[in-house]
């Protein structure tokens, strides 16, 4: 199964793609050859690694809906000679963080790195190989012979093989080994936070008593002789227990913003949103005439990751924040303050301090992208203005956010 998915989606690439890529790259055409079909199997992979996870599949189906695998596919040459730009990297940039999560960049490094290609060819590569998978499921999606069941069924039936086409360094990610485990644990709880949040914080509290386990195991091995793989047994109980908890906290988050949606902008162009997101609610309110500037009413990110206590964005975070700025720029009269929060757990000061920092990154990126810093403010509230219980660790989730408000709409109410 897994040779005749990776020969169509390899057969879709022709010649003149490949040294398109080639020439883009500035790399030997055999080395991008091979570079495509292990990014292109990296790709299947961890896409086969999340096989039973209904929410994932519907996520991907959603994703294939409005004849997108044949505007992909019509797409591919100019992919292959620019890089996916406007809707196709919109949607590139929303489906491999759901397939890698923070591992995005690992899976490129080994890609450049078996290959001897750079580390700028091994992300082009995987951002290459994302439209080619998802032109080729799309295809069959559009025929009526794909749902979240079969593409299930498929994927699982094509992981063992799959493997083989793997550089060095990944393993098959739906092989279960409990380092996988572990990073498909983190990716699940960073998917769950909807916020600019750091990572929940019943990860430090499980890890001590995970340790706290070993050494009782340990103790109690010296009066009794226990196999090594009691200990083990028990880890990776443990480990697929928070997989398993973050799993389901992700599906619920991601679930809750919906399916994808074509928004068109006055400036004439389109941006693929959830929708039920925070793009969609926030063009929504710019375009009611009615709705007036209010400093009551936030629109919270709901898709920004930042590093753990660091005000550095994960490159998850680009797809919003690349929508946010094409909003903006559609509605030049429109200006924002951006608000940064926390919960109450820590020091107020140092609570302060970092929301201002993450408030203050978000504007340089939106100034990155092009929106003109005058048109913004940023400004951090610690643990002011708490949306939630802090007593419950859904509630600060909750308070961890990055929130905009519209200072703004138009010149008439300036």
């Amino acid at each position: 199964m897994a040779g005749s998915i990776m020969d169509s989606i390899l057969g879709m690439v022709t010649p003149d793609m490949k040294q398109a890529l080639a020439t883009r790259f500035g790399e030997s055409s055999q080395a991008v050859q091979s570079g495509l079909g292990a990014a292109t199997a990296a790709t299947l992979d961890g896409m086969a690694s999340k096989s039973s996870d209904s929410g994932f599949l519907g996520q991907v189906i959603g994703l294939l809906g409005g004849g997108t695998g044949q505007n992909l596919m019509s797409s591919l040459s100019s992919i292959a000679s620019g890089g996916p730009t406007g809707a196709t990297a919109d949607l590139v940039n929303r489906f491999l963080p759901m397939v890698f999560g923070s591992q995005q960049g690992q899976v490129a490094n080994a890609v450049s790195q078996q290959f001897g290609l750079s580390a700028s060819s091994g992300t082009g590569l995987l951002k290459m190989a994302a439209p080619l998978v998802l032109a080729y499921f799309g295809k069959m999606q559009s025929s009526g012979a794909l749902t979240a069941n079969s593409l299930g069924d498929m994927l699982r039936a094509a992981a063992p093989s799959l493997r083989s086409y793997l550089p060095t360094g990944l393993s098959g990610t739906a092989a279960g080994a409990a380092s996988a485990t572990t990073a498909r644990a983190t990716t699940a709880v960073q998917g769950a936070r909807v916020a600019a949040a750091a990572p929940p914080r019943w990860l430090v509290p499980a890890a001590i008593a995970g340790a706290l386990i070993l050494a009782w195991l340990v103790i109690r091995s010296m009066s009794t002789p226990r196999p090594v793989q009691t200990a083990a047994s028990v880890t990776s109980e443990a480990v697929n227990s928070a997989a398993n908890t973050a799993s389901d906290a992700a599906t619920r988050a991601w679930a809750a913003l919906g399916d994808l949606m074509k928004v068109k902008l006055p400036d004439g162009s389109e941006i693929n949103v959830p929708s039920r997101g925070v793009e969609a609610r926030l063009v929504s309110y710019l375009n009611d005439s009615s709705a007036p500037v209010s400093d009551t009413t936030w629109f919270d990110f709901d898709r920004l990751l930042f590093d753990t206590g660091s005000a550095t964005l994960q490159p998850a975070s680009q797809d919003q924040l690349t929508n946010i700025a094409e909003i903006l720029k559609a509605y030049p009269q429109v200006k924002i303050t951006i608000g940064g929060y926390t919960d109450n757990t820590g020091d107020p000061a140092a609570n302060l301090q970092l929301s201002q920092q993450r408030a203050d990154s978000v504007m340089a990126q939106l100034t990155q992208l092009g929106v003109d810093p005058s048109r913004m403010t940023a400004k951090g509230y610690g643990q002011e203005d708490a949306v939630a219980d802090n007593s419950t660790e859904e509630g600060r989730q909750k308070n961890r956010r990055i929130s905009l408000r519209v200072t703004e709409k138009q010149a008439s109410s300036a």
